[in-house]
């Protein structure tokens, strides 16, 4: 995916000056089946071509994408309605060390 980016948009290769373009990509469940190996090839490649990723996906592959992002986003469903809450990742290992030490 990342390869056929950076060819339809002319992105620079790797180690130029950065250009101003916008470089967003949205991953939906890209991560989720494969193995972790694949997950961190995809995600040094999208940062390598210094592209800025959302990642949509439950929390089962987490532990290999968390060292690539900065915030998260929960989305949960209860009662017929949406909630949203947003975290830095630093927020979200904190809360994570919190529910370990307490089991």
């Amino acid at each position: 995916m990342a390869a056929g980016l950076a060819y339809q948009f002319g992105l620079r290769k790797i180690g130029e000056t950065k250009s101003r373009s916008f470089r967003f990509v949205v991953i939906d469940e890209a991560f989720g089946r494969g193995s972790e190996e694949f997950a961190r090839f995809g995600l040094e490649l999208f940062k390598k071509l210094d592209l800025q990723i959302m990642v949509i996906t439950s929390l089962q592959k987490i532990h290999v994408i968390e060292s690539y992002i900065d915030n998260i986003g929960f989305v949960a469903i209860s009662e017929n309605r949406s909630r949203i809450r947003n975290l830095s990742i630093e927020q979200y290992k904190e809360e994570q060390n919190e529910r370990t030490s307490i089991q």
